[in-house]
């Protein structure tokens, strides 16, 4: 019962140690409830979701994302939206990806609208290149 217990408490903490290890590859600067909705491959280098505004517009989701670079060299940030049903299905095809240089502590809003009415949710998904 004891190692029971133990094991738990391990699994539990891997658990939670995986969690922020997610977590660290966001900006400290992009909100908890924004980075939620942002998947990174890997470091955001500097740049912070700061703000996300979604909106529905004739029964079709808008999204708008404000990116800020926190550094003062430029980035590049490859990004595209993801848009899902309710069971999780991704709706349309897929948007292509999309390249945004980010001047030295610039900032820039990003915006896509679902493909359909079928969207409910979305993810930002999102990779910034190194520094030049």
């Amino acid at each position: 019962m004891n190692f029971r217990l133990t094991l738990a408490s391990a699994a539990t903490a891997w658990f939670a140690l995986m969690g922020s290890a997610q977590a660290q590859y966001h900006d400290p600067a992009t909100p908890p409830a924004v980075a939620d909705k942002v998947f990174l491959s890997s470091d955001a280098k500097g740049v912070a979701v700061t703000e996300m505004r979604i909106q529905p517009k004739n029964g079709v989701l808008v999204v708008q994302a404000d990116l800020l670079n926190m550094r003062h060299s430029e980035r590049t940030v490859y990004y595209r939206f993801r848009w899902v049903d309710g069971a999780g299905n991704q709706v349309g095809d897929g948007e292509a990806w999309k390249q945004l240089p980010l001047m030295g502590m610039g900032r820039q809003t990003v915006k896509s609208v679902a493909p359909s009415s079928e969207a409910s949710d979305f993810q930002l998904e999102m990779n910034v290149d190194r520094p030049r």
